[in-house]
């Protein structure tokens, strides 16, 4: 089997897909000419080309190689070889080195997105062989390896599949962009069993469980494996059957997997209707029909349709699913995961070599932050905020390359937890800091023109240019750099909007000129701020902030976009933004 042949067949099925979605045509270059499919010299370029999916296609031959070479090792292991698991490990810790180091050079940032992605595939590809050293793995029917998503090539059907225990799926080859993996513990693993033994028996799946524990980014993240285009719908409880009913009907007619967040705020009354949608979809799927009778309409459909639903049952206003809709989606319970080792796996994507004591000395700081100090109802440190820093590490690593890996860590946590510290819990963090990290006092990374533009905006706006407050607006500013959503709070009186207004100032001095949307959440109805579905028209009406943000993303300008929601945190209005302010970024 030859991996550069495999990586061609790949790149014509992407192409192949991509004629497929653009009709037929009777002259290709024509064709793909008029959807932007050729170069600026008007010569033709394959789709696989155009729109970069060469991400893709590289991830799909690594994780193919990844099997066929674990499978020769077992042949090896049974030929008489007993080394033969752990002479590719070896290899295989190599490879991963070699990226590594990689990382650390000279990389445009598509290209660094690529080999990151790589990294973290490969990461759990290591684990995965080693945990089958230790388990004394010998062959192919090992249930340690027949429970991992393994991508193969068929040279009969020239098609990429996936197995996991008895399931499998041919791959989608669905452009998907190229967009970051997430990292594959060993919770991940038994929720891919779940969900892709929900989709083997024509049923649907449900994950459960906390904030913050991976249900949807699972989810989506399978979809990714499998190369099949995972819609994130946020419920909220003016989803009534009808529009449920539409986004079941183009489910089923393009093929497309449809994951409903919070799927248990929509109201009992609608959740029964929802129950016979549901079952009419997963019936046609299981009689393999090509059309059927769908809310008295007859529609197409494409296989395999994906239903998933995420709940957080014992959070407060929650409705039970009825029976008749719990029976039709496998439920999988999401416990906690292992922050240690999703903290190292990050670790080695972004670059570090020492990824294994970083990240026990991250975590270690973060439980005990949870433990020692006080409980405020902003403090986060759990796996977003963790992601977060994570990133930040990431970037000052690159940006400084020379200085020692425990240093750039030491600086980040320190850094970027700073400024959610309430001032009585300030000593006990900077000393849990410094326990953890002896001997260590790195400086600030500071910017000073930049800080030279907040003292220039300070005396315009007509404040104190107090060494506390500037810091709080240069703090702001390196959040915002790497988050979409920051809160800014505080008791009343404290000069929160005063920071934003000097943030914003100080933008408008370097050039940047922001745009300012400013929103009092509490002053109209939810239907008034998000928009409505009128119930009998079915038109959709925008509400004060989709009608802002729409503006906004039709402009083309390179410049930051602000939509400031000025009031009271009220579960009212914010639980409709869940997916707005998470990764997902989608209302």
């Amino acid at each position: 089997m030859n991996p550069h042949l495999i990586q061609h067949h790949l790149c014509k099925l992407f192409d192949g897909i991509a004629r497929l979605e653009l009709g037929t045509a009777t002259d290709e270059k024509d064709e793909f000419k008029s959807r932007g499919m050729h170069s600026k010299e008007g010569e033709f370029v394959p789709f696989s080309k155009a729109y970069d999916c060469r991400g893709m296609v590289a991830l799909a031959c690594t994780q193919i190689w990844w099997t066929t070479e674990v499978c020769l090792a077992f042949g090896q292991l049974e030929d008489g070889n007993e080394n033969a698991l752990r002479e590719y490990h070896r290899k295989q810790v190599a490879q991963l080195n070699t990226l590594v180091s990689l990382l650390m050079g000279r990389l445009s940032p598509k290209d660094r997105q690529k080999v990151m992605t790589v990294c973290t595939i490969d990461v759990h590809a290591r684990d995965v062989v080693s945990r089958m050293i230790a388990e004394k793995a010998d062959s192919v029917q090992a249930f340690v390896w027949q429970s991992q998503l393994r991508h193969r090539w068929d040279d009969y059907t020239k098609h990429c599949f996936a197995n996991i225990c008895d399931a499998e799926f041919c791959y989608g080859y669905e452009y998907l962009g190229n967009t970051p993996r997430l990292v594959i513990t060993p919770l991940t693993d038994r929720c891919y069993i779940t969900l892709t033994q929900a989709l083997h028996l024509n049923m649907s799946g449900a994950t459960a469980g906390p904030a913050g524990t991976g249900k949807t980014e699972t989810t989506k993240d399978l979809g990714r494996a499998l190369g099949v285009m995972v819609y994130v719908f946020n419920c909220s409880e003016q989803m009534d059957y009808k529009s449920c009913g539409n986004i079941y009907k183009g489910l089923a007619q393009t093929g497309t997997w449809g994951c409903f967040d919070e799927f248990n705020r929509i109201s009992v009354a609608v959740l029964s209707v929802v129950a016979i949608q549901v079952n009419c979809i997963q019936q046609a799927v299981r009689a393999r029909k090509e059309t059927f009778n769908f809310q008295g309409e007859d529609i197409s459909l494409v296989c395999p349709v994906g239903i998933f639903i995420t709940m957080n049952p014992g959070y407060a206003g929650r409705t039970e699913l009825p029976e008749n809709l719990k029976s039709l989606f496998r439920p999988c319970a999401m416990v906690l995961p292992d922050f240690e080792l999703i903290c190292e796996i990050m670790l080695v994507a972004e670059g570090f070599m020492e990824a294994r004591p970083l990240a026990r000395k991250f975590i270690s700081l973060y439980r005990l932050c949870k433990e020692l100090l006080s409980k405020q109802e902003h403090y986060d440190w759990g796996l977003r905020a963790i992601k977060s820093v994570l990133v930040v590490a990431g970037s000052l690593k690159r940006s400084d390359p020379t200085r020692p890996e425990d240093q750039v860590l030491m600086r980040t946590l320190r850094d970027f937890n700073l400024p959610k510290v309430v001032s009585a819990d300030l000593p006990i963090f900077l000393g849990l800091v410094k326990d953890l990290f002896p001997s260590l006092n790195v400086p600030r990374s500071r910017d000073d023109a930049f800080e030279q533009g907040v003292m220039q905006a300070v005396l315009e706006l007509g404040l104190q240019a107090e060494e506390s407050f500037m810091l709080k607006v240069v703090q702001l500013h390196e959040l915002l750099e790497v988050r979409h959503s920051v809160f800014i709070v505080g008791a009343a009186g404290t000069g929160k909007s005063q920071v934003l207004r000097t943030l914003h100032k100080t933008y408008q001095l370097t050039g940047k000129r922001p745009l300012w949307a400013d929103l009092n959440p509490k002053a109209v109805t939810t239907d008034d701020l998000f928009g409505i579905v009128h119930p009998t028209t079915r038109e959709w009406k925008d509400g004060i902030f989709s009608s802002v943000m729409r503006d906004q993303a039709n402009m083309t300008l390179d410049q930051p976009k602000w939509i400031v929601l000025d009031g009271d945190i009220d579960p009212m209005w914010i639980e409709s933004l869940n997916t707005v302010m998470d990764d997902n970024k989608v209302s």
